[in-house]
C-alpha cells in the first residue's frame, strides 16, 4: 500500500491552520470606572488580532472580579451578556491581587494555548501583546512584559519602586527587575505553576522558578485611564514583607550576624565597665548604659518581629486554606 507523504512545507501550512487561544486575564477590584473604557479597547485589539490571524476566533479577555464592592460584577455581565468575547470570574470574597490573577490563570488553563495577564486600569499597554505573540512564536513559554522607562512617575514613586527591585535581589529572591504582573504564558508553564502549593503567593516571584524557554519584551507604561490606585505605600510594603518572607531566608541569616556583633559590642563594653571599675569612675557611663538598653532592646523586637513573620507563614501554610472561591462563571 503507497504512504502518503507529506513535506516540511505542507506539514507547516497545516500547523498555521490551527491558530493559538488566547485569554487576556484581567483581574479587577472596585474597577467601575475603568471597566467601559478598558473592554471598548480590548475588544478593539482582540478583533484586530483575530482579523489579522495571529490568535484564533476562540480567545477571549477573561475579567476576575476580587470580590469588588463597587458595581464591577454587574458590568462584566452585562458586557459578557452583550459581547460573548469578554468572560468573568467572580470570588466569593476579596483575596487579593494575586489570588485573583492565579483564579484567573487557572480558568483559562482548560480552554486556552497561551494567557497574557494585566492590569484593568490600562497601566500595561496593550500594543505589548503583539510583541508576546511574536515572542511566543519562536518558542518562548514565558514572556515578561517589562517597563522601558519610569519618567512618568514621580521621584517618590520611582525612588520607591526600584528600591524594592533592588532590595528584593539584595535579599536573593529571583525577580526580573521592572516587571510587574504583565506576562504571558503558555498552557505548558501554567501547568507547572499549578504545581505550586505555597498559600502565600508571590507571583513574580514563583513564575521565574518554573524555568522554561522566556524572553523579555519592553513597553511604555501609562496612566491609569479612569479611577483611583489599588496600590498605595502601605500595600506596596506589604506585598515587598510578602515577596521577601516567601522566597528568602536572608533576613533571618542577617538576625545571627546581629547577634553576633551585639556579642563582641557586649564584651568590649564588660571590658570598659572593668576598667572603669578599676579606674574608680563608676558613676559616669549612666547615659551609654540607657543607650545601651534601648539599642539592644531595639533589635531584639525587630529580630522577634521577623521570626514572628516566618512563623506565621508557617502557621498559614500548614492549614492549606484554598488561596481562592469562585462564586459564578461567566465562560
Amino acid at each position: 500500500m503507497k504512504k502518503n507523504i507529506i513535506d516540511i512545507e505542507t506539514a507547516k501550512d497545516l500547523l498555521k491552520i490551527k491558530k493559538t487561544i488566547l485569554y487576556l486575564v484581567i483581574p479587577c477590584y472596585n474597577e467601575e470606572d475603568v471597566l467601559p473604557i478598558t473592554t471598548k479597547a480590548l475588544d478593539e485589539k482582540m478583533n484586530d488580532l483575530i482579523k489579522n490571524k495571529k490568535i484564533s476566533s476562540k480567545s477571549k479577555v477573561l475579567y476576575v472580579d476580587d470580590g469588588s464592592k463597587d458595581n464591577t460584577w454587574n458590568l462584566i455581565e452585562k458586557i459578557h451578556s452583550e459581547n460573548e468575547l469578554f468572560c468573568g470570574v467572580k470570588l466569593s470574597r476579596n483575596k487579593g491581587h494575586q489570588n485573583a490573577l492565579l483564579a484567573g490563570l487557572m480558568s483559562a488553563k482548560g480552554h486556552s494555548d497561551i494567557t497574557i495577564s494585566m492590569d484593568a486600569d490600562l497601566q500595561d499597554d496593550i500594543g505589548v501583546i503583539d510583541k508576546m505573540l511574536e515572542e511566543y512564536e519562536n518558542g518562548s513559554k514565558i514572556v515578561y512584559g517589562v517597563r522601558s522607562s519610569r519618567k512618568k512617575d514621580t521621584f517618590f514613586k520611582k525612588f520607591t519602586a526600584e528600591g524594592f527591585y533592588k532590595f528584593m535581589h539584595l535579599m536573593g529572591v529571583e525577580i526580573v527587575f521592572n516587571h510587574a504582573d504583565c506576562r504571558l504564558m503558555s498552557k505548558e508553564a501554567l501547568d507547572a505553576l499549578e504545581k505550586f502549593n505555597e498559600v502565600n503567593l508571590f507571583l513574580r516571584g514563583i513564575v521565574p522558578q518554573i524555568g522554561y524557554k522566556t524572553s523579555i519584551v519592553y513597553y511604555e507604561r501609562n496612566e491609569r485611564a479612569a479611577g483611583k490606585s489599588k496600590y498605595p505605600l502601605k500595600k506596596m510594603l506589604k506585598f515587598a514583607i510578602e515577596g521577601i518572607t516567601s522566597f528568602s531566608v536572608v533576613p533571618l541569616k542577617m538576625i545571627t550576624s546581629i547577634g553576633f556583633i551585639m556579642f563582641l559590642i557586649s564584651f568590649l563594653v564588660i571590658i570598659y565597665s572593668i576598667i572603669v571599675k578599676i579606674l574608680g569612675q563608676t558613676v559616669s557611663g549612666w547615659t551609654f548604659i540607657v543607650s545601651s538598653i534601648w539599642l539592644v532592646s531595639s533589635i531584639q523586637m525587630l529580630s522577634l518581629g521577623i521570626i514572628g513573620e516566618y512563623i506565621g507563614k508557617i502557621y498559614q501554610e500548614t492549614k492549606r486554606r484554598p488561596k481562592y472561591i469562585i462564586e459564578k462563571e461567566l465562560m
